[in-house]
C-alpha cells in the first residue's frame, strides 16, 4: 500500500510532498496508517490530537499513545483538551458537532501560529465517504451532499479517500501498526455506526466492487456539480445585484427560471436556506413578507427579493464631538468645515454650524420621532416619510438619526432637517459626509 499511497501523492496531492502539514490524530485505525504512511514516505509534518474528554480514562489512554507514538516516530506533537459537553450545551449543539467546531477551530488556530504548517491532513477513507453519502441521501440533501467527502477544502487534503478501511487494515497488519478502537464505534444506536456494520457489509456483499463503483459514482455527480456550478454563475449575474449592502434578485426574473425550485436550492443554499417551497411561495407573496435561514434574511419588497446576513441591531446612541465623529461609530462619518457649499446629495450634508449644539448623536430611528423634511411644509414622523419614500423593511430598520440634542438634524442618507439647513445669514458651514459601505 505505501507505493500506491506514494503514487496517488505524486498524482493526486503533490502540494503535500513539497512542505510541512498538520496531521489529525485520533489514535484510531484510519490516523495511525495515515501517520505511519506519511512517515515511511518521507513526508515532513507534526500530529494534532484532540481530547473531548468524552470517555474518561479512555480518552487520558487515546491522549498518552498518540504520544508515545509520536516520540517513537520522532513527530512533533499538538495535544489539547477541550470541554466538548459545556460547547455544546452552551451553543446549543450536538456533541458530534460540538467536536467537530473545536476540532477545526483549534486546527485553524495552529495552522495559523506555526507558519510552516500550510495544510490540515485528515485520515478519511472510501468507506467514510459512502457513509457520508448514505447519510446524506436520507437526509434529502442535493448533489452538493451525495458527493460526499471532498478530497480538498480550502487547506484541509483527505488523501486516503482513494483506499478502503480494508486496505487500511490489510497494511496495519502487515507493517504491525498499533492503534486505539473507541468502544463507541460499535455501537449501532449512532445511525453511521449502523450504516458500518450492518448497511455497508450488505451492500458490498450483494455487489462485488461496490466500492469502487460508488467511487466511480462520486466521480460522476462530482462532475456535474462542477457544470451545474458553472452555470450557475451565469444565472447569479442574470437575476441579482448588489446594493447597498444587500443583495437584489430579480422576481420576475426568478420566475422566468425553470425548474424553479431546484434553481432556487443552487441560488440560496450557500445563505442556509433548506426550506425550497417556502421560497417559491415568499415570490407569490405581498411586499414585507420574509423568509429567514439561520444566517441570513429573504425579504420581498415589491419585484424584488433582498436579501442580508442576520446582524444584531445595535440601536445607539452614540455622542460624538463633531470634529472628531470616526471613534466608535457604526457607520464612516467625516465631517468638516468648508467655506462655501457645493451640491449636495444623499450621502453629503451642508448644515449651519451654529444650529448645532456642541455634541452630536448618532442613533436609529425611533417610533414617535419627528423633523422638519427641507421641501416639505412642516413636521412629519420619520416612519411616515421612510413608508412613503417607498424604503424596504431592511432599509427602514438600517436608517440611521443624526440629532443635535433631541432634534433631528439628518435622517442620514434621505433627508436633512429644514431648522439646520445653510441660509445667506449662515457664517459658518459644516460639512458631514456618509460613506456607504459595500456587500
Amino acid at each position: 500500500m505505501l507505493e500506491a499511497f506514494k503514487s496517488h501523492l505524486s498524482a493526486a496531492f503533490p502540494e503535500l510532498m513539497g512542505s510541512s502539514f498538520l496531521l489529525a490524530c485520533s489514535g484510531g485505525l484510519d490516523s495511525m496508517v495515515l501517520a505511519h504512511l506519511c512517515k515511511d514516505a518521507g513526508l515532513e509534518f507534526e500530529l494534532a490530537h484532540c481530547n473531548f474528554n468524552l470517555r474518561g480514562e479512555a480518552s487520558e489512554s487515546d491522549q498518552e499513545f498518540v504520544r508515545e507514538t509520536a516520540d517513537k516516530l520522532r513527530i512533533k506533537t499538538h495535544i489539547k483538551s477541550f470541554d466538548t459537553i459545556g460547547y455544546a450545551n452552551q451553543n446549543k449543539v450536538s456533541i458530534q458537532m460540538a467536536a467537530r467546531a473545536l476540532r477545526y477551530e483549534w486546527f485553524d488556530q495552529l495552522t495559523a501560529s506555526e507558519n510552516h504548517l500550510r495544510y490540515i491532513v485528515t485520515a478519511h477513507h472510501a468507506d467514510d465517504a459512502l457513509e457520508t453519502f448514505l447519510i446524506n441521501l436520507g437526509r434529502g440533501s442535493g448533489l452538493e451532499g451525495l458527493c460526499g467527502i471532498p478530497a480538498r477544502t480550502a487547506n484541509i487534503r483527505r488523501p486516503l479517500l482513494a483506499f478502503s478501511r480494508e486496505d487500511l487494515e490489510a497494511y496495519a497488519e502487515t507493517a504491525r501498526i498499533a492503534w486505539r478502537e473507541d468502544a463507541s464505534n460499535s455501537e449501532t444506536r449512532y445511525l453511521r455506526n449502523r450504516l458500518r456494520h450492518e448497511v455497508i457489509p450488505a451492500l458490498k456483499a450483494a455487489s462485488g466492487g461496490f466500492l469502487d463503483q460508488f467511487g466511480n459514482s462520486v466521480r460522476h455527480l462530482d462532475g456535474s456539480r462542477a457544470l451545474i456550478e458553472r452555470y450557475m454563475d451565469g444565472v447569479f449575474r442574470k437575476v441579482s445585484r448588489e446594493s447597498d449592502g444587500v443583495l437584489v434578485f430579480s422576481i420576475p426574473a426568478l420566475r422566468a427560471l425553470h425548474p424553479r425550485e431546484a434553481h432556487l436550492h443552487e441560488l440560496f443554499r450557500d445563505y442556509g436556506f433548506t426550506d425550497w417551497k417556502a421560497l417559491g411561495r415568499l415570490l407569490e407573496s405581498e411586499t414585507g413578507r420574509e423568509v429567514q435561514s439561520p444566517t441570513h434574511r429573504l425579504l420581498k419588497h415589491r419585484d424584488e427579493l433582498l436579501l442580508k446576513h442576520r446582524v444584531p441591531l445595535d440601536r445607539g446612541p452614540w455622542s460624538f464631538d463633531p470634529h472628531n465623529p470616526a471613534a466608535g461609530l457604526p457607520i464612516d462619518l467625516t465631517v468638516e468645515e468648508v467655506a462655501q457649499m457645493h451640491r449636495a446629495g444623499k450621502e453629503v450634508l451642508y448644515v449651519d454650524k451654529e444650529t448645532l449644539k456642541k455634541e452630536l448623536t448618532l442613533r436609529k430611528w425611533q417610533k414617535g420621532d419627528y423633523f422638519y423634511p427641507i421641501g416639505l411644509n412642516g413636521r412629519k414622523r420619520v416612519s411616515k416619510f421612510l413608508k412613503d419614500a417607498g424604503l424596504s423593511r431592511f432599509d427602514k430598520e438600517t436608517a440611521w438619526i443624526l440629532c443635535s440634542g433631541k432634534d433631528i438634524v439628518w435622517v442620514v442618507g434621505h433627508r436633512a432637517d429644514d431648522r439646520f439647513k445653510v441660509t445667506e445669514s449662515t457664517r459658518k458651514i459644516l460639512k458631514i459626509t456618509w460613506q456607504k459601505k459595500s456587500f
